[in-house]
């Protein structure tokens, strides 16, 4: 039964940046993300946020549910949220709020059991490829060039025969330009909760070519660095390799796709601003997970716990939120649940009771957390499936085929494996976690594993094992994405 939005009760805007790492955007820069910048100055920007999972949907689920992957059962071994925890789009909805949903990530569609809550839900992942915004070109198409194997002037050919237009976009714009038709559309009273997945910058890296031409290296067209091959999976079995410039050229165009991101959410504000509801929203920008752009020897966010793949940009504008300083305390993503129903005044009961996140609504004075917990449940795509998909799978790739978990602290984080294998780093010390001093330091990691141990045995982990189908159009959108 539908309720009575809370007096006053502002809408709630959540705005998830796939794939952008806190490593270029924590703290926002002016002059790569203005308006991350802008939104950072006049609100509150959490600079120590961390995702609890390194990849898109047990990511989301977390987001959605306040709980960690093991709880919500929704991870590569169980492609899907089973719904079996209540949600926010369903505390919103029974709050009496207007709900809608749009997304360019086949993850978060209802396939895989993440529109439930929603009155309106737009699968943008369907629309042609968007994920790139260079040129939105259809994800057949791109499977079928790239399966060509076809590189350099002619995979670019094809690619300008298949778009017919290389500076189209169906990406984040498209959806854009979706929630501000629906925004001045809106004739309800109603305060509205809106969740929106813009999937850009997540590989492959096509930005539009004006973006890109503003961060490529001296002496690379737009064309050239297109050639460059960037599948994750065709990168982690060997099949090719960067040289140091071309390292330089795919980083610039990560950046590049940061950038056309941002001016989206700059989009985005005005046309809250245009229908006179900037003023009376909570607007929360974040990344589900960060990236690995050859650090740790990775090209994308799989088999590892990186702070690379971890830690994400976070800022909070409208309400209580707003003109606040920025904050250094240790923040789940998940810890948005809670939070937002705080920010809006409601309820939601069993949610909360569900939920193992921590509120960090300003008045609301909780406790910072001590630590932060972060689960990778299995590679994805699992190994027997690279040994279909190639003749060859290097033996490092089978060191991947575990699970791991983290807790960290703002000093140290500890990394298990479920082969036994474990990791301690120093965070203040070694930054880039480059030095493993478990061995050198047996009392810290016996301490942070008792952490992990005791955190582990704190809840039921959820019986979600079993294959899930997807439809060959959902396939194709997944392999296009490197996790098929």
């Amino acid at each position: 039964m539908t309720g009575t939005p809370p007096e006053n009760a502002p809408n709630v805007v959540l705005f998830v940046m796939d794939t952008m790492r806190g490593a270029e955007t924590v703290p926002a820069d002016p002059d790569l993300t203005p308006n991350l910048a802008a939104l950072a100055d006049a609100g509150t920007e959490y600079t120590s946020a961390f995702a609890t999972a390194p990849w898109t949907l047990p990511s989301h689920v977390s987001l959605f549910t306040g709980t960690y992957p093991s709880k919500h059962g929704a991870h590569a071994d169980h492609t899907r949220f089973d719904g079996s925890l209540p949600t926010i789009p369903e505390a919103f909805a029974d709050a009496g709020y207007d709900t809608a949903g749009v997304s360019n990530n086949v993850w978060v569609t209802d396939e895989f059991g993440l529109t439930a809550g929603f009155d309106r839900f737009r699968d943008d992942s369907e629309r042609t490829d968007a994920w790139s915004g260079a040129g939105g070109w259809g994800h057949r198409a791109t499977n079928a060039v790239r399966r060509s194997r076809l590189g350099g002037p002619t995979f670019e050919r094809l690619r300008r025969l298949v778009t017919g237009d290389s500076d189209r976009d169906d990406g984040a714009a498209a959806t854009v330009d979706w929630i501000a038709e629906w925004l001045d559309r809106r004739d309800s009273d109603a305060p509205f909760f809106l969740f929106a997945n813009c999937i850009e910058p997540h590989l492959e890296y096509r930005p539009p070519p004006a973006y890109a031409r503003a961060f490529l290296p001296e002496g690379w067209s737009y064309d050239r660095a297109m050639a460059l091959r960037q599948d994750p999976r065709e990168f982690d079995v060997g099949e090719f390799d960067y040289t140091g410039e071309e390292w330089a050229v795919v980083r610039s165009l990560y950046r590049a796709e940061i950038s056309y991101l941002d001016a989206q959410l700059g989009r985005l504000r005005s046309a809250l601003e245009a229908t006179g509801e900037w003023d009376d929203t909570v607007f929360v920008a974040v990344s589900d997970h960060g990236e690995n752009v050859g650090e740790h020897g990775f090209l994308g966010h799989q088999y590892s716990l990186f702070d690379t793949v971890l830690h994400v940009p976070l800022v909070v504008h409208g309400g209580a939120f707003s003109s606040g300083p920025r904050s250094d305390r240790l923040v789940q993503t998940a810890d948005l649940a809670p939070t937002l129903l705080d920010a809006a005044g409601i309820e939601a009961p069993e949610l909360r009771e569900a939920s193992q996140a921590l509120s960090f609504h300003p008045t609301e004075g909780v406790d910072p957390r001590s630590q932060v917990i972060a689960e990778y449940m299995r590679p994805r795509p699992p190994i027997d499936v690279l040994e279909e998909k190639f003749d060859h799978v290097p033996q490092t790739i089978y060191e991947y085929q575990r699970s791991l978990r983290a807790v960290r602290t703002d000093a140290y984080k500890y990394v298990r494996g479920s082969d036994g294998s474990e990791w301690l780093y120093d965070i203040r010390g070694d930054p880039e976690e480059a030095h493993d001093i478990s061995a050198a330091n047996p009392r810290r990691t016996a301490e942070l594993a008792a952490t992990l141990d005791e955190w582990l045995g704190s809840f039921d982990e959820a019986d979600a094992d079993g294959s899930v189908h997807v439809s060959d159009a959902t396939e194709d959108r997944l392999a296009d994405l490197g996790y098929l």
